[in-house]
């Protein structure tokens, strides 16, 4: 095959086969755009359109797949990975997994390169977690890949989690909060002060030929009954540091305030916090007046100030380690686990009220029609002079003003709703994806248990804020590229092919079309959604559309943000709680020359690993907070059983339903067997499951009346009954006989369980 080292020998006419291309696209991971192929077999003029052609039918094709503007063969590993070391083979190699999914068949196999002597990164070994660099082999025998470590992330230990347990005859049990772990028996001797219903940390002992494994406490978490003691369970089934270390608490206490030195004084500009009544920290404050410029007739400039968090947090310190390792702060019902300890988050860069605060702030000029004309940076010192919430700040605006706002209301509180209603016109024009969801939040009692879900309120307030940071966000991300300084971008990717087919082939059951082209954008899923207002089917169309949608995540390389329908975006605006804000506001002080605390280029070098390493954590948050609301949804509803509940069907597999309560905000199942009645066929098509004989049945989003059967509140896991009646299927007389086969031949094998969402 030729290579970019022999390009030089290729004949001008050659043009290399689809076999060559996808060779060199999984040899070659790290280089993987249209121009590095075109480069490697010297294609040029009309020959880089045909490999443009060939790259399209390829992907058309499901052999290729593009992310980040790279090409990737179908199923093929990331070059940066977080991996799981499970073991060794019988020369002694290292062998790992990808610990995210990789295509729909078994996960590949790494294995890890350790260099002779120690030298030339970590060293790792069987249990770690590590980010790797990944290059695929030609043994077709072996490993489909090697890795190179980058990063050995926290160790394991054999330490598992469980809730202690006295039995009538005096003995003791751990019993799991995982299905996957087992009971364990605990001897007197190994009790360590636990007490009945106690969330425990065990060691297990090794398993014995007979009866049950044992194992000893080694710390007592708390009570079940605590929602700490919930959200314990989260923080350690992920892994996620939530003790500081003695030197990043030293480290901090030590710090002293910012001075004006090497700043604009901005003390006297009226700058407000609007944040949750119950928010402990205040990272961007906002400020808006009309443009006095004749030239800019009804135009506003609208200034965005974030905390100086770089003034306290430098590159390679204790403090920036431990943020790197958590790389963002995680939020329970009760407690926050944060980035960076209380005396930097809730006090030096939290923008109190009446206090002088370091803070990077951005001014921005719009037209009257929402564009933006123009913006500049600043590094300046503030004063809050106010801390306002968003039900306050609204109230104010709809005629119910109190002490704090009344003064400031004409000055300050209608500028900015002016300001944000010019703004908001050019949200209208750029058309970003418009998907209104719900999100709940849990109101606990006095003794951490939950009290009530309630849906707050979606305010201008809210959406002021938003947008204004939004605005903030793309002027941090231009700023950077115009000055050629390295950056993360937070990247969200246009739906793959195979997603829009699958979403098309889904709207032509509802006698719906999505015309086809590689180059979607947001408004098309937008006249979707607005076709569909008021129809029976809305709910079920915007869910479907949402699951089309790609995650977003961090990457030094752009590809803009579909979902806002931005060429370039970056975070800048709530460094407190998220690293790859830090990382922003480091780059604007070192491109604007703004002094100590900027970008280094040793950090520059590593922006990859960082990018991989921060999207991680961010997931890892995500899931750990889904899994407590989840723990304690199930222990509320845990004295309910027998009880009917208005359900929402959330999710359709061969095994089953997902239901969810949408009073509550949580999910539970329904096997497939205990629907009864009829031989059920799973449409993956229509997202529906049909009975063979009358072809009625149920599909997403299906509102539907349930019974709840069985609760396990450690598992977070709920069983239910159906008691509504299935009902004709929109377009399945259409797809029956093409569904029919395709199940048959699936459910002729055990189905899946279904990942419980």
């Amino acid at each position: 095959m030729r290579t970019a080292d022999t390009r030089a020998k290729v004949k001008d006419d050659y043009r290399p086969s689809r076999d060559e291309i996808l060779r060199y696209i999984a040899e070659n991971p790290d280089r993987l755009g249209k121009r590095d192929i075109a480069k490697a077999f010297a294609l040029r003029g009309e020959d880089r359109i045909w490999l443009k052609d060939v790259l399209r039918d390829l992907q058309d094709e499901g052999l290729l797949t593009k992310e980040r503007k790279r090409l990737a063969r179908v199923g093929s590993l990331a070059h940066v990975a977080v991996l799981d070391i499970f073991g060794r083979d019988a020369d002694g190699v290292l062998l790992a997994h990808p610990t995210e999914a990789v295509g729909n068949g078994e996960p590949p196999v790494i294995a890890i390169r350790v260099s002779r002597g120690g030298g030339g990164g970590p060293t790792p070994g069987i249990g770690d977690r590590v980010l790797a660099k990944t290059f695929p082999t030609d043994d077709a025998t072996g490993p489909a890949y090697t890795g190179r470590v980058m990063k050995i992330f926290e160790k394991r230990t054999d330490a598992v989690l469980g809730v202690f347990r006295v039995l009538q005859d005096g003995t003791f049990r751990i019993e799991p909060v995982e299905r996957r772990q087992p009971e364990l028996v605990v001897d007197k001797e190994f009790q360590n002060g636990a007490k009945n219903g106690d969330l425990v940390e065990v060691e297990p002992a090794r398993a014995s030929r007979y009866g049950l494994p044992r194992a000893k406490v080694l710390a007592v978490l708390g009570s079940l009954t605590s929602e700490k003691a919930v959200s314990m369970i989260a923080i350690h089934a992920h892994d996620i540091p939530h003790i500081f270390p003695a030197d990043v608490i030293a480290e901090a206490e030590a710090v002293k305030p910012a001075t004006l030195a090497g700043r604009e004084d901005w003390r006297d500009l009226p700058l407000v916090t609007i944040d949750p009544a119950d928010a402990k920290d205040h990272d961007d404050a906002v400020f808006a007046t009309a443009d006095p410029d004749e030239k800019n007739p009804g135009g506003v400039v609208v200034t965005v100030a974030i905390a100086d968090v770089a003034a306290y947090v430098r590159y390679g310190t204790a403090l920036d380690r431990e943020a790197l390792k958590r790389g963002n702060s995680v939020y329970f019902p009760d407690r926050v686990v944060p980035m960076l300890p209380e005396r930097i988050s809730n006090d030096l860069c939290s923008l109190r009220e009446g206090q002088d605060r370091p803070a990077l702030a951005v001014r921005m000029t719009f037209s009257a029609d929402g564009r933006k004309l123009r913006h500049s940076f600043h590094r300046i010192m503030m004063k809050s002079a106010a801390k306002l919430a968003y039900r306050q700040a609204q109230a104010a605006i709809d005629g119910a003003p109190d002490d704090k706002t009344g003064p400031i209301l004409d000055t300050v509180m209608k500028p900015l709703w002016d300001a944000y209603a010019v703004v908001k016109r050019g949200r209208e024009t750029r058309q970003p994806l418009e998907l209104e969801l719900p999100e709940r939040k849990i109101l606990l009692k006095e003794d951490g248990t939950v009290d009530r879900v309630v849906v707050p309120e979606r305010l201008d307030a809210h959406k002021l804020i938003e947008e204004f940071m939004i605005q903030a966000n793309v002027a941090a991300a231009e700023t950077l590229e115009a000055k050629r300084q390295a950056l993360v971008y937070r990247i969200h990717d246009a739906p793959s092919l195979a997603k829009q087919e699958s979403l098309r082939e889904f709207l032509q059951t509802l006698g719906l079309s999505l015309a086809r082209g590689a180059q979607m954008r947001p408004n098309q899923f937008n006249g979707i959604l607005d076709r569909v207002r008021g129809a029976d089917h809305e709910g079920l169309v915007n869910e479907v559309v949402l699951r089309t949608q790609m995650q977003a995540e961090y990457s030094p390389s752009n590809i803009g943000h579909f979902g806002l329908n931005l060429k370039r975006y970056a975070h800048f605006t709530s460094p407190i709680r998220r690293y790859a804000d830090l990382i922003v506001h480091r780059g604007l002080i070192a491109a604007l020359g703004f002094g100590a605390g900027g970008l280094t280029q040793d950090e520059a070098e590593r922006l990859e690993e960082v990018s991989a390493l921060i999207s991680a954590t961010e997931r890892r948050a995500m899931a750990a907070e889904r899994d407590t609301v989840d723990r304690l949804i199930a222990a509320y509803l845990a004295e309910r059983v027998d009880d009917r509940f208005d359900a929402r069907i959330s999710g359709v597999t061969k095994s089953g339903l997902f239901v969810q309560l949408p009073q509550y905000g949580a999910d539970g199942f329904i096997p497939v067997s205990s629907l009864g009645g009829d031989y059920y066929i799973y449409d993956e098509t229509a997202r529906s499951l049909f009975g063979e004989r009358t072809g009625k049945g149920y599909q997403l989003a299906d509102r539907v009346e349930v019974r709840l059967i069985e609760v396990a509140p450690m598992a977070g896991a709920m069983r239910f009954e159906m008691l509504t009646d299935p009902k004709p299927l929109p377009g399945s007389k259409r797809s029956f006989h093409k569904a029919k086969g395709r199940a048959r031949a699936s459910q002729s094998r055990p189905g899946s369980r279904g990942r419980r969402r």
